[in-house]
C-alpha cells in the first residue's frame, strides 16, 4: 500500500532487477522479498491475507531464510500484534508490539513526519558505512520490542523520549521504520547495503 512504486524506482536507480508482484511463484523464485507499505496495520494485514501472502512469506522468509526487507508497515508487520485501531495480529517474527507514539514533548506532532537524526547502534548490515544518518519518517505507530529482542534493533530515533526502533536486523530479516526511498543518497546507500547482504 502506498509507496510501492517509489521503492521500485529506487531499486531501478541501483540497476537491480526488481518486480512488483503478489504471485507466489514469482516470490518463490526471487532472491529477496521487499515489503513496503504505508497506512493502517489492519488494512495491510488484511491485504496480505486476502492475497494468500502470509503463508508465502512464512515459507520463503522464515522456513527458507530468504532475505526480507520491510519498509514502514513492512517493519510493523513483524510484531506479534498491533494496537492501531484495536488489536490486530501481526506476522509474529519479532517479539514485540506496535504501539502509538506518545511523545513526552507535547510540541512534537503525531504522525512523526519529516527528517530525523537516527542513532546507529550496529554499523553493519543495512547501516554499513553510513555515518550520522538522517532519514525521512512518516508514521504514528512504532514497534516496541520485548527485552529479549533488544539486540535486533540496530538503530533508533528519539522522538520526545520515545525510542523508535528505526532499523531491525535478525538473521535474514531486515526492516526500517523510515522511508529509504525518500531519504535521498543516504536511503539509496542503505538499499544498496541490502542488495550487498543478499549477494553475501
Amino acid at each position: 500500500m502506498g509507496n510501492v512504486q517509489s521503492v521500485f524506482n529506487a531499486f531501478q536507480l541501483l540497476e537491480e532487477n526488481i518486480e512488483i508482484t503478489d504471485n507466489s511463484k514469482t516470490l518463490a523464485n526471487a532472491d529477496a522479498i521487499i515489503l513496503p507499505g504505508v497506512g493502517a496495520f489492519s488494512d495491510g494485514m488484511r491485504n496480505l491475507k486476502e492475497r494468500g501472502l502470509i503463508e508465502v512469506l512464512q515459507t520463503e522468509v522464515v522456513d527458507k531464510k530468504k532475505p526480507y526487507l520491510g519498509i514502514c508497515l513492512g517493519l510493523e508487520f513483524l510484531a506479534k500484534k498491533s494496537f492501531e485501531g484495536g488489536e490486530h495480529e501481526g506476522l509474529g517474527w519479532i517479539n514485540g508490539v506496535v504501539e502509538k507514539i506518545v511523545p513526552n514533548d507535547k510540541t512534537l506532532k503525531v504522525p512523526h513526519m519529516g527528517w530525523n537524526d537516527t542513532k546507529v547502534l550496529k554499523k553493519d548490515g543495512l547501516l554499513k558505512e553510513i555515518e550520522d544518518p538522517v532519514f525521512y519518517y512518516l508514521h504514528s505507530y512504532y514497534l516496541n520490542t520485548a527485552p529479549s529482542e533488544k539486540d535486533v534493533v540496530t538503530s533508533v530515533c528519539d522522538y520526545g523520549e520515545v525510542m523508535i526502533s528505526s532499523t531491525i536486523q535478525k538473521d535474514n530479516i531486515y526492516a526500517v521504520q523510515f522511508h529509504p526511498e525518500k531519504s535521498q543518497s543516504t536511503g539509496i546507500k542503505l538499499l544498496k547495503n541490502f542488495v550487498d547482504e543478499i549477494r553475501r
